[in-house]
C-alpha cells in the first residue's frame, strides 16, 4: 500500500525540521507532502531550499487557511496522487519510529478505515494530551496506562485524535469527502470523525502506537463538580472557533439537546469555575454565526 504522510505547517520552521528528519527516516513512507499555510518566518523558503534533499514535496498556500483547510489541501493532493493511505499530522507532533508500522499492521489485519496512536503530551509521555472519553460510557481518562487498560485486542474501538498522526483510507476519503476548511480551526477533527462514524468506517487507537504532541491547552477541565469537563483555552481565536464549529457539530451530528448542553456547560464554566463573563459573549457570538453560516468571524482575532 502506497502511504503518503501530510504535514499541515504555519510558523513553526524549527519544529517541522525535526518532524521532517523523523520521516524521512521511515522506509514505510512514499511521500511526504507539506502544506504551509502562508507562513511569514521562512518556512517557504526553508522548504525550497533543502525540500528535495529530505524527499519533501510542498506546496505554500497564499494565505493561512488554518489546520482544517490545510488538510483539506493536503487530503485532496493525496487523492490527486493516487495514494492508498493519508498519514495526517501538524507540524508540531512527533511520532515515534515504529508508529507508522504499528499503525499499518492493525490496517492490513484489522481492515481499519480510520485509526491513530494513542497521543502522549510531550512534556510528560504517561499522560494524553487529548483527553479520550471511552466508548460505552462517560469516563474520561488522561492517562496512557488507563488507555493501555482499556484496549481490547490492543485496540480502543471508534476513538481516534484525528489529525494528530492518523491514518486515512483512499476509500473512506471518497465516500466522506474532505475536512471542512470553512471550519479554520478547532471541531474539523471531530466532524471528520463524527462524519466518518456515520458512514460506517472501522474506527480505532492502536494503543501501543506512540505520537507525541506538546499539551498547551487546558482540555478537559474538570467543572460542575467533576462530574463533567470543558476544553478551555486563554486564545480568543481558538476559542471562537470552538465555540462555532462545536455548535454545528452538536446540531448536525448530536442534536439541539446536545447544543442546550453545552451552553449549559460555557455559561457554568465561565461563571462559576473560571469567571470570565466576555467569554459567553464571545461563545454566543461565534454559535450564531456558524448557524448563519458565517465563517469569516474568527478572522478579527488573527495575528
Amino acid at each position: 500500500m502506497r502511504v503518503q504522510a501530510v504535514v499541515v505547517t504555519f510558523n513553526r520552521l524549527p519544529l517541522l525540521r525535526r518532524l521532517l528528519t523523523r520521516l524521512a527516516a521511515l522506509e514505510r513512507l512514499d511521500a511526504v507532502l507539506v502544506v504551509d499555510n502562508a507562513s511569514t518566518d521562512g518556512t517557504g523558503a526553508w522548504l525550497e531550499e533543502h525540500a528535495a534533499g529530505l524527499g519533501v514535496r510542498h506546496r505554500t498556500l497564499t494565505e493561512n487557511t488554518g489546520g482544517a483547510g490545510g488538510f483539506h489541501t493536503g487530503l485532496a493532493w493525496v487523492m490527486e496522487d493516487g495514494a492508498d493511505l493519508a498519514w495526517l499530522m501538524d507540524d508540531d507532533g512527533l511520532p515515534e519510529p515504529d508508529c507508522l508500522d504499528l499503525l499499518l499492521a492493525r490496517v492490513e489485519r484489522d481492515g481499519l478505515d480510520f485509526c491513530g496512536p494513542a497521543v502522549v503530551a510531550e512534556q510528560d509521555p504517561d499522560r494524553l494530551c487529548f483527553p479520550i472519553r471511552l466508548p460505552g460510557g462517560t469516563r474520561v481518562v488522561h492517562e496512557i496506562g488507563a488507555v493501555t487498560a482499556a484496549a481490547r485486542d490492543g485496540l480502543i474501538d471508534d476513538v481516534v485524535i484525528p489529525f494528530n498522526g492518523v491514518l486515512v483510507t483512499r476509500d473512506l476519503v471518497r465516500r466522506i469527502g474532505l475536512p471542512r476548511e470553512e471550519f479554520f480551526i478547532w471541531g474539523d477533527d471531530v466532524e471528520y470523525l463524527w462524519r466518518a462514524q456515520r458512514a460506517g468506517a472501522r474506527i480505532a487507537t492502536v494503543a501501543a502506537a506512540r505520537f507525541a504532541h506538546p499539551a498547551t491547552d487546558d482540555l478537559g477541565t474538570p467543572m460542575m463538580f467533576g462530574r463533567t469537563t470543558y476544553n478551555h483555552t486563554d486564545s480568543d481565536l481558538k476559542h471562537y472557533c470552538m465555540a462555532r464549529n462545536n455548535v454545528l457539530n452538536l446540531r448536525d451530528y448530536r442534536g439541539w439537546p446536545f447544543v442546550l448542553m453545552f451552553w449549559v456547560k460555557t455559561v457554568w464554566f465561565y461563571l462559576v469555575t473560571r469567571p470570565r463573563p466576555a467569554r459567553i459573549v464571545l461563545s454566543a457570538r461565534a454559535g450564531l454565526a456558524g448557524l448563519r453560516g458565517d465563517f469569516t468571524g474568527h478572522r478579527r482575532y488573527l495575528r
